[in-house]
């Protein structure tokens, strides 16, 4: 018995009218619809729903089982519309000798090669691939060196009793928002870390340092800002 090719990757879209396959290139899913095939069956079957029509009865009932018929003698018409199928379809393929697959010839077969592109990447479409990938890992790597080079974190106070608490989401009050009311600055305890505008501190009743920070978010601050260059709370000093 010969060798049945080209049967891997295919949609049977037969009815009882006729017989018509889709075949699929194995590598991208392209695909090729073979011709119809009119099912002589099936033109029997419309001949006895037609008289059907007309004279009704036994005759009616036979059109009405068109497709049992079909389904029960058709099985060496199919097989041989599949085959005149495959001859039609290999003619749109390609078949790679070296991993067997048939492939659409525009997209993933590589003529110079005589292999499917599985098989024997087409140079210049992976030189391009790889070309755009290196070029966007290079600016994702550059990224990480400026970040590295940017200092986010020497004011954190990494000693082993603290612990670097999240800043609380404040809400916005209307009416202070409207009376565009500012953030109030205060200094730092050296002792327990309270934030106050105090003389002494309010927890611990040491004196507070003279370093001052934004009561919105403890950023520690340099010189007299408008704003918080953390949070951007407006500052408003004592006195």
């Amino acid at each position: 018995m010969a060798l049945i090719r080209f049967t891997a990757n295919y949609d049977d879209l037969s009815t009882d009218r006729g017989f018509q396959f889709r075949f699929h290139c194995d590598k991208c899913g392209n695909g090729y619809m073979t011709r119809f095939q009119t099912s002589m069956t099936g033109v029997a079957g419309d001949l006895l729903r037609a008289a059907g029509n007309i004279f009704g009865g036994i005759l009616s009932s036979a059109g009405n089982s068109a497709y049992d018929i079909q389904r029960a003698i058709g099985g060496k018409a199919h097989d041989d519309a599949f085959a005149l199928a495959v001859e039609e379809a290999k003619g749109h393929f390609h078949q790679c000798t070296r991993c067997g697959k048939w492939v659409c010839p525009d997209v993933c077969w590589n003529p110079q090669a005589g292999l499917c592109e599985g098989c024997a990447p087409n140079y210049q479409e992976e030189f391009s691939a790889h070309h755009a990938q290196a070029k966007a890992d290079a600016a994702r790597q550059q990224l990480y060196e400026r970040a590295q080079q940017t200092d986010y974190a020497s004011h954190v106070d990494m000693s082993a009793d603290v612990v670097q608490a999240a800043p609380s989401r404040v809400a916005v009050n209307p009416v202070t928002e409207a009376n565009n009311a500012p953030s109030i600055v205060g200094a730092s305890c050296a002792h327990c870390g309270t934030v106050s505008n105090s003389k002494f501190c309010p927890e611990c009743g040491q004196p507070m340092n003279a370093k001052l920070r934004c009561k919105a978010c403890h950023t520690e601050l340099e010189g007299q800002p408008k704003f918080c260059k953390e949070c951007g709370a407006k500052i408003a000093y004592p006195g």
